[in-house]
């Protein structure tokens, strides 16, 4: 399973790309953003975590985010990893999909969840 945790600022050139809001821009505290991530509806493989620069929290919370993450299976991975360009489409959920099986010599993502 791979997601994408990057800043706010790298979002706005995806804006097709579902994601999870890490709603940590409303500095509720460590726990909220914790909460708020690893139990998110959407979680699943490819999925982007929006976290933004100057929250308050973030910095703090994002040691224990990663770990969250790993211990559910998922590996963090760049931008250019996540998403593939040839054979494939994104559905509503922002889940990559291949087009074509037998002319693709690329590995799909796990799209199972």
């Amino acid at each position: 399973m791979t997601c994408f945790l990057f800043q706010s600022l790298i979002f706005t050139v995806l804006p097709s790309v579902a994601y999870s809001d890490s709603l940590d821009w409303k500095d509720y505290g460590t726990d909220s953003i914790l909460n708020t991530v690893l139990n998110h509806k959407h979680l699943g493989n490819g999925s982007i975590i929006l976290c933004h620069n100057g929250a308050k929290y973030t910095a703090q919370a994002l040691e224990q985010l990663i770990t969250g993450l790993k211990e559910k299976g998922f590996t963090l991975v760049t931008m250019s990893e996540l998403i593939y360009k040839d054979n494939y489409k994104m559905d509503t959920e922002g889940r990559q999909h291949l087009l074509n099986t037998s002319n693709s010599s690329s590995t799909s993502p796990d799209t199972s969840n």
